[in-house]
């Protein structure tokens, strides 16, 4: 037989170097699918704003005075300049650029302008700002670029779906409900795809994470949550919570369910988020892909409100997947230079725990086929 019978390819080294390929996940992938761009609670107040970049457009979301969330492309319809220079704060009134004064109500209305008196005919909703679909899910609003955004159910919600068996078990941790305990961002110097590569594998977490293996035992053995629909990955007997010595943690979240408690559960929603679940908190990553080999990761620790207000100590909790943090994106980084290497050219390969990564391969390759 074989020996080799069981591995199979993986993607070339340029696909994670190249710069073209970049652009064109940038267009086909990026620009073209619901993109989770901000904690939703961020932004409280009217006029609240925080500017995203989706691929090569720059996005503005804002905190209407009717209270929705809206999101428009940062650009002055006048002369092409951007409004919002900085990546968060708070409009009075109006946005207003500071080229030429033309200024826009938080609906994206052209509501005012010098000379604009005068032409009493321009229409303020043609020249108004471009506007950006947007959607909330899990207390965060997602953005989708695309003229025709894809379903948001099928593309988006349906990532809980696949991963957990149904959407009820992702919905009894009431991620939307939960209060923002700490966030930690990230520069990390690789590819996106290799980011996504490394959370969907546990083949190197008795290698480099024996903080979680002590926690979550059955990763030692290579197979990550994310292989088995359904599973999530289960506490040792000793550890109490998941913490990063095996302390205990704040008590499960109320609705968790009993075959919930004491497990992690990992999801994937394609391009940029990692959804994972504990009994106590819920811990989110979003990735915003800057260069062909530059991410940063944005991780957010939530917790039950009640938790965040009473002041309690969050370190230990926080710790540990901040750690494990560390260590992935240092392997990613290490990982970059070899994708330009020679010996690297026509690509690896993957070993059987690992199989399920040719999936997310060809996702890859059929959005850059269009």
């Amino acid at each position: 037989m074989d020996s080799t019978s069981s591995l199979i390819s993986t993607m070339p080294g340029r696909s994670y170097t190249d710069p073209t390929v970049f652009a064109e996940e940038q267009a086909k992938i990026f620009e073209a699918l619901w993109f989770c761009a901000v904690r939703s609670d961020q932004l409280s107040k009217p006029g609240a704003f925080k500017t995203v970049q989706v691929g090569r457009e720059n996005v503005i979301v804002v905190r209407g005075r009717d209270g929705a969330l809206r999101a428009f492309l940062n650009v002055c319809r006048h002369r092409g300049a951007r409004l919002c220079v900085e990546e968060d704060g708070e409009v009075k009134r109006t946005i207003r650029c500071a080229y030429h004064a033309w200024s826009y109500d938080l609906d994206g209305t052209l509501v005012a302008a010098p000379n604009l008196v005068k032409m009493p005919d321009i229409d303020r909703v043609e020249y108004g700002l471009i506007p950006v679909s947007l959607r909330e899910w899990l207390g965060y609003a997602w953005v989708c670029l695309a003229d025709e955004p894809p379903s948001f159910e099928e593309t988006v919600m349906h990532a809980a779906v696949e991963r957990l068996g149904d959407l009820a078990a992702i919905e009894h941790y009431h991620v939307d409900d939960l209060a923002l305990g700490r966030r930690i961002r990230y520069d990390v110097r690789a590819n996106w795809k290799l980011i996504v590569e490394n959370f969907m594998e546990c083949y190197h977490c008795a290698t480099i994470h024996p903080e979680l293996t002590a926690v979550l035992p059955e990763f030692a053995g290579g197979y990550a949550a994310q292989y088995y629909v359904g599973h999530g990955a289960e506490f040792a007997q000793r550890v109490e919570g998941f913490t990063v010595d095996g302390s205990p943690g704040f008590g499960k979240l109320p609705d968790v369910s009993e075959e919930q408690d004491r497990r992690y559960y990992a999801i994937t929603v394609k391009p940029q988020v990692f959804v994972n679940l504990v009994p106590d908190h819920v811990i989110m990553h979003r990735m915003y892909p800057l260069a062909v080999d530059r991410t940063i990761v944005e991780c957010d620790w939530l917790y039950h409100p009640d938790v965040v207000a009473s002041g309690a100590d969050l370190s230990l909790s926080v710790e540990l997947f901040h750690r494990v943090n560390e260590q992935d994106f240092d392997a990613c980084e290490r990982t970059q230079p070899g994708m330009s290497s020679r010996a690297y050219g026509k690509g690896g390969v993957l070993v059987p725990s690992e199989h399920h990564i040719s999936a997310f391969h060809d996702w890859v390759n059929q959005r850059l086929r269009g």
